[in-house]
């Protein structure tokens, strides 16, 4: 009988969305970063989705840290409108950036021709011991974005818990 593989940890997804619609993100964006995620060997707390708005966007990276979840991946908000302002809300609850990471998730989205990855704003780094990432919202910044992310994850996780 062959054991499936360990988990890398526990994840929670953001999906900032002004076209709110019961509470469900309207592209489906949610179930595919999850589905990446868990692709990837973690387990998915949920997915939240809030208005683009940097009080609530803030808050649900705060509730993710506090609940102590590896990995936060917030969808949306990203770009250069100024009513994308999840790099704004991101960048008041990091700790420390990650710089390297965000432009490797530009520059590799940008080669895919996801032109919303190329243009994103979005931040990686770390609050507390968990990493927080923001992707673009399009499917194609998603796939790729958590293409180049995944490999650097487990990396990232095994430092912050001194296991590294």
């Amino acid at each position: 009988m062959e054991m499936a593989p360990p988990q890398i940890g526990r994840a929670l997804v953001v999906v900032v969305d002004d076209r709110l619609n019961q509470g469900e993100p309207s592209d489906g964006s949610g179930p595919l970063v999850t589905e990446l995620l868990e692709e990837a060997r973690f387990v998915v707390d949920g997915v939240v989705v809030v208005p683009g708005e940097a009080v609530a966007i803030r808050n649900a990276l705060n509730t993710a840290v506090i609940g102590g979840v590896d990995v936060v991946v917030t969808i949306g908000g990203t770009g250069v409108s100024p009513r994308d302002v999840v790099s704004d809300a991101t960048a008041s609850v990091l700790d420390r950036p990650i710089p390297g990471i965000a432009e490797a998730i530009r520059a590799s989205g940008l080669a895919a021709g996801a032109v919303d990855a190329g243009l994103s704003r979005g931040l990686v780094g770390v609050s507390g011991s968990t990493l927080v990432v923001n992707l673009a919202s399009s499917r194609a910044a998603i796939r790729d974005g958590m293409a180049t992310l995944t490999p650097l994850v487990a990396h990232v996780i095994e430092e912050l818990s001194g296991l590294d």
